[in-house]
């Protein structure tokens, strides 16, 4: 029988983190963070990573995963995802998936499609083509053979433009491929549970998290990232560090850097509600939430 498991998802400063650590403190569990940014090593600030006292409190799992720069895969992560599910149920802990990153949630509930793989060469020819003639362009060239994958993606979200292009180029047309995930047997017995604050309230909270991850310690991260790779950022660094490695470097001042991150935040926070909300059987929690009710209805989920 497949393991069962609830998992915690929202718009990044929406509370998943605490909703998490309480459900599992009231339902015996342990978390596993679905956190495409809280996985790296050393990057505690600028992914608002779980403190120390709340992973002394209930046990984290697929935290350090990988060092900065070094990137992380959704079917790699599901892969140790199963591995720390399977060894909470043999240890009878209730297992609450933690996390923002939509296609994590996607690759262990549901499993992905296989697709084509990645060309790195084709993949830098097109950077400079955009670079050369515009965002706008390449995503022409996408809705020119696939109209439904460019209809769904913004023109100027250069990564996801380049990977349709890139699965088209291999004879897949990326919204048949992505409507294929959608219809996949689910992989768990699971609920998934999504916060969603009013957009104003999460606003303000995306807003002050930026502004204490500036004086908390992102500018030594970003100092310190900068002195271990000889002063230049390694690659598919999370959201912040950039402006962080900016202003430690005097081009930027840090007024500028903060409200550059939250401007980004809140874009990121925008997407993520967008992914969310085309999952299916998803259900939505307006804060504040009962957090004893809910754990009395997950009680009886999991007793199943």
């Amino acid at each position: 029988m497949r393991p069962l498991l609830v998992a915690v998802a929202g718009p990044t400063a929406s509370g998943k983190t605490r909703l998490a650590i309480e459900l599992a403190l009231r339902l015996g569990g342990e978390v596993i963070s679905a956190d495409s940014q809280q996985l790296y090593r050393g990057l505690e600030v600028g992914t608002a990573r779980p403190t120390a006292a709340e992973r002394a409190a209930v046990p984290h799992h697929l935290l350090d995963l990988a060092g900065p720069g070094e990137g992380m895969d959704a079917v790699r992560w599901a892969a140790r995802a199963d591995e720390a599910i399977a060894g909470l149920a043999a240890r009878g802990r209730a297992a609450l998936v933690c996390g923002g990153t939509g296609l994590y949630l996607r690759a262990l509930l549901h499993g992905l499609v296989a697709a084509p793989g990645r060309d790195p060469a084709f993949r830098a020819g097109l950077e400079a083509e955009a670079e050369r003639v515009g965002r706008p362009a390449l995503h022409a060239r996408l809705a020119a053979v696939d109209p439904e994958a460019a209809a769904r993606i913004m023109p100027n979200d250069l990564v996801r433009v380049i990977r349709a292009l890139e699965i088209a180029r291999a004879g897949v047309a990326p919204s048949r491929l992505r409507a294929a995930h959608r219809f996949r047997e689910e992989r768990y017995r699971h609920r998934l549970l999504a916060l969603d604050p009013p957009r104003e309230e999460l606003h303000r909270r995306i807003d002050g998290r930026v502004e204490a991850m500036f004086d908390g310690g992102l500018l030594d991260e970003a100092r310190a990232l900068l002195a271990r790779f000889g002063g230049a950022l390694p690659p598919k660094l999370p959201i912040g560090y950039a402006e962080a490695a900016e202003v430690v470097a005097g081009r930027l001042s840090r007024a500028e850097a903060v409200r550059r991150v939250q401007v980004a935040h809140r874009r990121y926070a925008r997407r993520q509600v967008i992914w969310l909300r085309r999952e299916p059987a998803v259900e939505w929690l307006r804060p504040p939430v009962d957090v004893e009710a809910l754990a009395g209805t997950l009680r009886d989920f999991l007793s199943r």
